[in-house]
């Protein structure tokens, strides 16, 4: 009997740590996102985006929030910071991805980031 207590416990006890890992794993990304969103020798959203937080944003680009709404998923949001002018040429978004002004990793973090601000 003690040893299926004993066994339920840990298996209990390792959900639990699994759980916590996976929600300081989450933060960590959203905040690394959240870090590069607002660096200006990185992402510098906040020059033409107003973003939940952001000081000085700026008006040309759309307010970046509710981002699930207008776009289908995340993979047509990181295509759009990958390289804008796929879907618009006409675009005054550079491409940070095609001109690898941030990496693939940075890019998966800000979409991350951008998709989880309400």
């Amino acid at each position: 009997m003690k040893i299926i207590i004993s066994f339920t416990f840990l298996l209990l006890l390792s959900c639990v740590t699994s759980t916590q890992i996976q929600i300081q794993t989450t933060k960590s990304v959203f905040n690394l996102g959240k870090q590069i969103t607002f660096s200006r020798e990185k992402g510098n959203c906040l020059a033409c985006h107003e973003i939940e937080n952001g000081e000085f944003p700026g008006n040309i680009g759309p307010a970046l929030k509710n981002l699930p709404t207008r776009f289908k998923n995340k993979q047509q949001l990181r295509e759009q910071i990958w390289d804008a002018t796929q879907s618009n040429p006409e675009t005054s978004m550079p491409p940070f991805g095609k001109h690898k002004i941030i990496s693939e990793d940075e890019i998966d973090q800000v979409v991350d980031y951008l998709w989880g601000l309400k």
